[in-house]
């Protein structure tokens, strides 16, 4: 890890229309737009959820921000990321973002479709990859008015298919596949990790509240793994009376995992 950077050399690294963020935790910040997409709570689960270890080398399907190495590296888990993004201007961002930090010689981003992965790297050479994609399918959802956006939250027309594929073209043997999908969609996306040779193994249903249907789901998928589905608990995100039940909380701190065993 190199020094991160500080003072006015942080400030020629941030762009116009742009802010730096304090991730509280390992003392990490990241730059992200002031009018655009920005990150949410469902990259903090996701790297919780994650099963890696800390000597992992880890790819990142749609890093947008660079946010989920950032996060994950400031657990103790992975210790080389690469880190794929479609778009320039939020590659150029995640790369400007680990510089500042002083980690871009363990997170390095690629401005490469996920589909040309191997361009990069070799087959069967990671141990983990983590996934927050798009949520929403064309055809069925409307287009952001703003690019960046619209490409951040709309699939690739064939859907996710590819990606699951060149997932288990990059994964070592018993290597694991970690995302955060819509709950409506867990039977889709479970079916097409299955035909991509990725065989769910855990899954966690999160709750907005204990009194409402599940919102999104948590999937861990294993190449060439035998099928077997581990429930895990619910997660529950709000009490009552709206503020975040005291596990969120602890998610937020960086205390717990829900990859530990239960």
């Amino acid at each position: 890890m190199h020094d991160p950077v500080s003072g006015p050399e942080t400030q020629l690294l941030r762009g116009p229309g742009e802010r730096l963020d304090d991730l509280q935790l390992a003392g990490m910040k990241i730059l992200q737009k002031e009018q655009g997409f920005r990150f949410g709570m469902d990259a903090v689960l996701l790297a919780d959820f994650a099963r890696i270890e800390s000597g992992d080398a880890v790819a990142d399907f749609g890093t947008g921000t660079g946010i989920l190495p950032l996060l994950l590296l400031g657990r103790q888990k992975g210790k080389r990321f690469d880190a794929f993004e479609i778009q320039p201007d939020m590659a150029g961002m995640a790369r400007r973002t680990m510089l500042i930090n002083g980690v871009d010689d363990q997170i390095h981003v690629h401005l490469c479709q996920v589909e040309q992965t191997l361009d990069v790297l070799s087959p069967c050479s990671v141990d983990a990859i983590v996934c927050n994609p798009p949520y929403g399918v064309p055809g069925t959802t409307l287009l952001n008015p703003s690019d960046t956006l619209s490409t951040a939250r709309h699939q690739p027309p064939e859907g996710l298919s590819g990606w699951y594929r060149m997932a288990y073209r990059l994964l070592k043997g018993k290597g694991r596949f970690h995302m955060i999908y819509p709950a409506p969609r867990m039977l889709e996306a479970m079916q097409e990790l299955e035909k991509a040779h990725l065989a769910p193994k855990r899954f966690r249903l999160i709750y907005p509240a204990a009194d409402k249907p599940a919102n999104l789901v948590l999937i861990e998928a294993m190449k060439d793994a035998k099928p077997m589905l581990h429930p895990m608990p619910p997660l529950i995100i709000y009490e009552k009376d709206g503020s975040l039940t005291p596990e969120l909380e602890q998610i937020y701190s960086g205390s717990v995992s829900s990859s530990s065993p239960q």
